[in-house]
């Protein structure tokens, strides 16, 4: 069958005027065309080879640089470019927060289009980088190669893999020697059970064939000084399995806990599977102000720890609370809000749609002593409904932080129906935030916006806003 020939267009000297949606560069084209660039910033002078053309815009790809803007910075980690983790590193922190900022103002007025105060300045990230508390490695035995390889003469005969999936190939794996965006051990326990598993012949997994043994390897720490290892295998190969996290275990003693799981389906997610212990306990600790969160494989917990107390913080401060409210906390996850606010509250009731969130945060509410607090499961927009709320009472202030996709049209219905004098939203996703803030707009003015930076070197940002009901 012929293949389908592409029109990739080269574009010269195109000036980069803004850092759009997904993080990619914005330039215009000659023809008026915007142009996404997925490799360049800001005050960049490029030339562009597309790779897909619209009716509206191209995308494309900076193939070489005419002038460099002075917003650039040299990034720190060898893979930038590469690997599809830290789009923005070369790009300097204070103009990272500045289009951060640009956009949540611009989702909030032109999708929004509702009265809005001043939006206070984005909160920054106190630590750049080796901030995540949680990283996924795959495994592979056929690593995805760099230009530089291929065009070697160097015959590469070891081409096991331990790192990250090459953006858009679920089958390639870029192989790490360093990365930035988890703090120590990580490197080293990533390097050692590389190296361990060679050394003992495990087979490292093929995605396409199935083939393999050597998976994934999670690594979670905390701010306790607590470490999750786990590793996932194909199948079960005990003698190896076992010399393998012996070693792991005496090699790194501060594990506090090392899981393995044994998954032989098709895709590499655990939530369906048994997590085994080989050594220590079935959970580490996180802590935020006196409060301890009991964090297991499979538990949510916001990924930059430092920040998400800052986020905790903000969200608590806009719901205002002086010990007399009843606050409902929708998609509560394993009710980390909510526990956090509990204190200044006089109940808070959480809703989430997952069970193994719910049994957490009911875990947690106990393991703290909180006894203000109820958590239930099921689908927002059929659990949210006027029978629970007959049941439950008409909560004085309302926390919602929907997913990316933002609430459901029948949850926004129901709060307008409920008529809580406050909601604070959170929110990942300013866009769809925007969307529901403009059907809360009959009833709610926009009274404070919060942006906060989780993800430094990134384009995600996240959201607080603070809506008031209208005078009647």
């Amino acid at each position: 069958m012929a293949r389908k020939k592409t029109n990739r267009i080269i574009l010269e000297n195109l000036e980069v005027i803004d850092a759009g949606a997904k993080g990619k560069a914005v330039a215009k084209s000659p023809d008026g065309r915007i142009v996404f660039i997925n490799n360049a910033v800001p005050g960049d002078v490029v030339t562009v080879q597309t790779t897909k053309k619209r009716k509206a815009y191209f995308e494309g790809t900076a193939i070489a640089v005419t002038k460099f803007s002075d917003k650039r910075v040299e990034p720190v980690c060898e893979h930038f470019g590469t690997c599809g983790g830290c789009k923005w590193q070369h790009m300097g922190y204070e103009h990272q927060l500045f289009y951060k900022q640009k956009e949540v103002e611009n989702n909030l007025m032109r999708i929004g289009k509702v009265e809005m105060p001043t939006i206070t300045p984005i909160l920054g990230s106190a630590e750049q980088y080796f901030y995540r508390n949680k990283m996924e490695f795959s495994f592979s035995d056929n690593k995805w190669l760099t230009l530089e390889q291929i065009k070697s003469d160097v015959v590469i005969e070891n081409k096991n893999a331990l790192g990250f999936h090459i953006p858009g190939m679920w089958d390639k794996i870029l192989d790490l020697n360093k990365c930035y965006l988890q703090a120590d051990p990580s490197n080293a326990i990533r390097d050692f059970v590389k190296a361990k598993a060679q050394e003992l012949n495990i087979p490292f997994f093929n995605a396409r064939s199935q083939e393999g043994v050597m998976r994934t390897l999670m690594i979670r720490t905390s701010s306790t000084g607590d470490v999750m290892v786990l590793i996932q295998f194909y199948k079960e190969e005990t003698e190896t399995r076992e010399a393998l996290l012996e070693a792991i275990k005496n090699e790194f003693p501060t594990i506090t806990s090392l899981l393995y799981v044994i998954n032989g389906k098709g895709n590499d997610t655990i939530y369906d599977q048994e997590v085994l212990v080989y050594a220590g306990e079935d959970h580490i600790f996180e802590e935020m102000e006196g409060l301890q969160f009991k964090i297991n494989a499979k538990s949510f917990y916001q990924t930059n720890s430092d920040q998400a107390f800052e986020l905790y913080k903000i969200t608590r401060d806009f719901a205002g609370l002086t010990g007399e409210e009843l606050v409902y906390d929708l998609y509560t996850g394993t009710g980390t809000i909510a526990l956090f606010v509990a204190s200044k509250a006089k109940k808070v009731i959480g809703v989430e749609a997952v069970p193994d969130a719910i049994e957490a945060a009911k875990a947690n509410a106990a393991h703290n002593n909180i006894n203000n607090t109820e958590f239930y499961v099921g689908d927002m927009k059929k659990v949210f409904n006027d029978q629970f709320i007959s049941q439950h009472g008409m909560a004085d202030v309302v926390i919602t932080d929907p997913p990316r996709d933002g609430m459901h049209a029948d949850v926004v219905a129901q709060l307008l129906q409920l008529g809580a004098k406050k909601i604070v939203y959170v929110s990942c996703n300013s866009a769809t935030q925007a969307r529901d803030l403009a059907l809360l707009d009959e009833m709610y003015k926009v009274t404070k916006v919060q942006p906060v930076d989780m993800f430094p070197q990134t384009h995600h940002v996240e959201n607080v806003v603070l809506l008031e009901k209208r005078d009647a």
